[in-house]
């Protein structure tokens, strides 16, 4: 479960995306236009972590962006930081690019493996809890019930479409520009309410032994 906060973000999420996005090489000039679609997230299993990706489009063209929201620095990884978010109830926020964060990479992993993980955004206001529904829903899953270590990746490729990661039995393709296509064999698509056809987000192939 994630649970959002009544709370002022400086900057706001879709700002700090749309500065941050055309400096990349996936993304596109800062004068195109963004548009928000919407997002899903992961749980933190530690309860720490905020684990969103945004699903936007930009001149016509898809763009995945995943984030997390780090309590404290991590460590080893500067080059991965986006900028630092001030929360209006949790404080200062350490800002990440997902696909270059370890713990993003292992439930993205376990949940394009699995089909779960998705965390269900939940909110108190007035003393009641109300769901904060989004407008993106995921699907995952294609692996059998062996268990399986989805840690250890490290990238191998990363461009203007896509990273690839690997780990000592598993390649892990995240498309940083998502496109609709036949569901893989084992990975996570999308969908939502202007999109009925699933949009490939990312793919798990077993490597041979």
């Amino acid at each position: 479960m994630a649970i959002f906060h009544r709370a002022t973000l400086t900057p706001t999420k879709a700002e700090l995306v749309a500065k941050w996005a055309p400096t990349q090489p996936w993304g596109l000039a800062a004068d195109v236009p963004i548009e928000v679609i919407g997002s899903y997230r992961f749980d933190d299993p530690d309860g720490r972590v905020g684990m969103e990706t945004h699903l936007i489009t930009a001149g016509g063209t898809l763009l995945q962006v995943p984030l997390t929201y780090r309590d404290a620095p991590l460590d080893g990884a500067d080059d991965a930081l986006i900028t630092e978010m001030q929360h209006s109830v949790l404080g200062t926020r350490w800002v990440y690019d997902g696909l270059r964060d370890p713990l993003f990479v292992v439930m993205l992993a376990a949940v394009a493996m699995t089909g779960q993980g998705e965390a269900v955004g939940m909110v108190v206001h007035e003393g009641r809890w109300y769901i904060a529904p989004s407008n993106v829903r995921i699907q995952g899953g294609g692996w059998t019930q062996e268990r399986v270590a989805v840690d250890g990746f490290e990238a191998e490729h990363d461009d203007a479409t896509h990273v690839v990661l690997r780990n000592d039995r598993f390649e892990l393709t995240a498309f940083r520009r998502p496109a609709m296509g036949p569901r893989p064999p084992i990975g996570l698509t999308a969908t939502w309410d202007e999109q009925p056809n699933p949009v490939v987000l990312a793919e798990v192939t077993e490597r041979s032994r």
